[in-house]
C-alpha cells in the first residue's frame, strides 16, 4: 500500500479544478436554497447557459473572450427571469419541477443535430479559450507548487484564477447576506408570510436571489469551460446539480464559506476512496481480495462509500460540518 501516493492524490484533488468549479456552482445554489429557501433542482442549467453563452460568442461570432463572459452572465440572468417570473409566486415544488426540466431542455437543445453548426451538437465547441491561455504567465512544461500541491504550468494558471474567483464571489456573497437585503431573504426562508406582513415584496426579493444565484452558477459553467477548453452537453447533466447539493450539505447550508469547504472535503473524499481502493485491490496479493471488491469495481464502490458517508452525515449532523440547525431550509415553502 503506497500511502504517500494516496494522500498526495487526496490533497491535490481537494484543491483541483473540479473542486473550484463545484465550489462556484454550489455558492450560487447556497444563495438559492441555503439563504432564500428556493428549491432549485436545475442549477446545472445556469452553468450550461453561462458556458455556452461564452463559447458561442467567441467561436461562432468571433467576439473577444471578455465579451463572451459577459454574454454568459447575461444568459444566466435571462434564464433566471424566464424561470422565476412565472413560478416564484407559487409553491416551492413548482420551482423545483420547472428548474430541473429547464436544465434538461437547455442540454437537449444544445445537443440537437439541427444546431450542430451553432452549438456544436453532440461534439460541443472547442478553441474558444485561447485568449485565456495566452494570459498564462507560467511555463507550460514546468512544475509549480510544493509538496503534493503541484501542477503543470498549463494547470496552475487555472487553479490560481479559479480559486481567486471563488474567494471573490464568496466575499461578495458574505457582504450581500450581511446587508439589509440579505436579512430579508433569510427572513423569507424562515417565514415568507411574516415578511409580506411587514410590507416587503417577497416575490421581488426571491426573483433577485434567483438571478444572483443563477449568475454565480453561470460563472461556474464559464470556469468549467475555460479549464477544459471545450463545452459538451454531457458536461451538464442533472447529477451536477445534486453533487452541488452534496457540497452545500457537507459544508453547511446557509453558511457563506460552506460550499468552498464542502467542495474541498467532497473531492478529497472521492480522491481518497478511489486511490485507496485502487491500491488495496492491485497486485498479486491485494489487501482486499478480489472476491470482495474486484479492481474493475473500484469506481462504483467509491461512489457507494461516499453515499454512505453522506447518509451518516445527514443522520448525525444534518446541518453539515460548519452549519447551524437554524440555518437549514429543508422545509422550504
Amino acid at each position: 500500500m503506497d500511502w504517500a501516493s494516496v494522500f498526495e492524490n487526496t490533497i491535490r484533488a481537494a484543491f483541483s479544478a473540479n473542486a473550484i468549479v463545484y465550489a462556484m456552482i454550489a455558492i450560487g445554489l447556497n444563495l438559492h436554497f441555503g439563504f432564500t429557501g428556493l428549491l432549485n433542482f436545475g442549477q446545472v442549467g445556469f452553468a450550461a447557459v453561462g458556458a455556452y453563452g461564452m463559447a458561442i460568442s467567441v467561436t461562432y461570432y468571433g467576439w473577444p473572450l471578455w465579451i463572451g463572459i459577459l454574454v454568459g452572465i447575461a444568459s444566466a440572468v435571462v434564464l433566471a427571469l424566464l424561470l422565476g417570473l412565472p413560478t416564484l409566486r407559487l409553491r416551492a415544488d413548482y420551482l423545483a419541477i420547472v428548474t430541473i426540466a429547464a436544465s434538461e431542455i437547455v442540454r437537449l437543445v444544445v445537443n440537437a443535430p439541427e444546431l450542430r453548426d451553432f452549438s456544436g451538437g453532440v461534439d460541443g465547441l472547442f478553441g474558444f479559450n485561447s485568449a485565456f491561455a495566452d494570459l498564462n504567465p507560467f511555463v507550460l512544461d514546468a512544475t509549480y507548487g510544493f509538496g503534493p500541491l503541484t501542477w503543470r504550468g498549463n494547470d496552475v494558471w487555472f487553479v490560481i484564477v479559479g480559486w481567486i474567483s471563488v474567494l471573490v464571489v464568496a466575499a461578495l456573497t458574505f457582504l450581500l447576506v450581511r446587508s439589509p437585503w440579505g436579512r430579508v431573504v433569510k427572513a423569507i426562508r424562515e417565514d415568507e408570510d411574516a415578511v409580506r406582513a411587514l410590507g416587503k415584496n417577497a416575490y421581488v426579493f426571491k426573483l433577485q436571489a434567483l438571478v444572483l444565484g443563477g449568475v454565480i452558477g453561470g460563472l461556474g459553467g464559464i470556469l468549467l469551460a475555460l479549464n477544459k477548453g471545450s463545452v459538451n452537453p454531457q458536461d451538464f447533466q442533472t447529477q451536477v446539480t445534486f453533487i452541488a447539493y452534496a457540497v452545500v450539505i457537507i459544508g453547511g447550508m446557509g453558511r457563506v464559506f460552506g460550499p468552498i469547504v464542502g467542495s474541498i472535503i467532497l473531492w478529497a473524499i472521492l480522491a481518497f476512496t478511489g486511490a485507496f481502493l485502487r491500491e488495496a485491490t492491485a497486485g498479486s496479493d491485494p489487501l482486499i481480495p478480489s472476491g470482495i471488491i474486484a479492481s474493475g469495481d473500484v469506481g462504483v464502490t467509491r461512489l457507494m462509500l461516499v453515499g454512505l458517508l453522506l447518509v451518516l452525515l445527514m443522520a448525525f449532523r444534518p446541518q453539515g460540518m460548519f452549519g447551524k440547525r437554524e440555518e437549514m431550509a429543508l422545509d422550504a415553502s
